[in-house]
């Protein structure tokens, strides 16, 4: 009984396997696909790599990025195509230039910013606490601090 539980687990999971992708016919195009496909960002899932994606667009993108490199482009011809064509976002590190300058120094402004609000609250709030209190309860508070 049990062989035939293991026989017919073996069996189901060929049914669910699926088609392994078509490689190219060169290694060499299927290595500069693998190089440039780290580099690229899947446009259906955001957060992931051409490399990485299942997406069909993924793969339809990888399809035209071999045909691209088959064509003879290098792959700065081929990034610039695909940033023509699909935008900066296209790229995981896209160039540093006047459009894409909030993506590449925003953080930094908001760290900046943060930190330059924190320094005046705290600022603000300590001259709050020392309007608050009058000479006598400031001199209080400093013999109480020297002890």
């Amino acid at each position: 009984m049990k062989r035939w539980l293991i026989i017919l687990a073996l069996c189901s999971s060929a049914v669910w396997a699926g088609e392994a992708p078509p490689r190219a016919e060169d290694p060499q195009v299927e290595a500069r696909l693998v190089v440039l496909a780290e580099e690229l960002r899947c446009l259906v899932c955001q957060n992931e790599s051409l490399a990485s994606s299942n997406a069909e667009l993924a793969e339809d993108l990888r399809r035209e990025v071999r045909k691209l490199i088959r064509q003879g482009m290098t792959d700065a011809e081929i990034k610039t195509y695909l940033v023509e064509r699909y935008g900066d976002f296209v790229l995981y590190r896209p160039a540093v230039k006047p459009l894409t300058w909030p993506l590449w120094f925003g953080p930094f402004a908001i760290l900046i910013l943060a930190v330059w609000g924190l320094w005046r609250y705290l600022r603000h709030r300590k001259a709050l606490v020392h309007q608050r209190m009058s000479d006598a309860d400031n001199a209080q508070a400093e013999s109480l601090l020297k002890e």
